[in-house]
């Protein structure tokens, strides 16, 4: 793998695995940091405002600043040498812009995990590390399924995995064997399509 620090974007619905994955992935190297963009939104301590039920011009604004603060992390952390993952819902648009262009320089790559739409909201049922009945969010990833068309990630360049059936790890070894085929960065992803 390149000497360059990697950073990862990792996206998809709740319920996808993105946290799970991000910190598999980041197990994988000597040093590895995980961001996962809501955390920094909970930094939020007075006004903070949530996505679910009703997506507002103020949970976008909070969305990008939370966002810029991961790019910065991210850049502070990969020039000590550390592998970034960044865990986000975001589009190949939104990447672009609030992640790509302030992290030009760095090996780049980004990842859609693509579950079947069931399968997310099983896991999302399931999960016990939110502090909130995650049944909220099953209209929200329904939605979410279906905005996240593929076909803007496969242009964009994205790695994308249908990990409906893989464990952590497995999918870990897909987002790896794809960087090593692409050394050079999600520009190179061009050709990939879901496996």
């Amino acid at each position: 793998m390149s000497q360059t620090p990697r950073i990862f974007i990792i996206t998809g619905t709740p319920g996808s695995g993105k946290t799970s994955v991000a910190t598999g992935l980041m197990r994988r190297f000597p040093f590895g940091l995980h961001i996962p963009v809501d955390d920094l939104r909970e930094w939020v301590i007075s006004g903070i405002v949530h996505p679910v039920p009703v997506w507002t011009e103020e949970a976008g604004r909070q969305f990008r600043f939370a966002r810029q603060a991961a790019a910065q992390v991210a850049r502070i952390y990969a020039a000590g040498g550390f592998a970034v993952a960044i865990d986000d819902v975001i589009s190949p648009s939104e990447a672009q812009e609030l992640f790509a262009v302030p992290l030009a320089g760095y090996a780049l790559h980004t990842v859609l995990l693509r579950p079947a739409l069931e399968i997310a909201l099983e896991r999302n049922a399931r999960r016990t590390s939110k502090a909130f009945d995650t049944e909220v969010l099953a209209d929200p990833i329904a939605r979410l399924y279906r905005a996240m068309d593929v076909s803007p990630y496969i242009a964009a360049g994205w790695i994308i995995i249908d990990n409906s059936t893989l464990s952590t790890e497995e999918t870990v070894d897909h987002i790896l064997d794809a960087v090593n085929r692409w050394p050079k960065g999600a520009e190179n992803h061009a050709d990939n399509r879901p496996t």
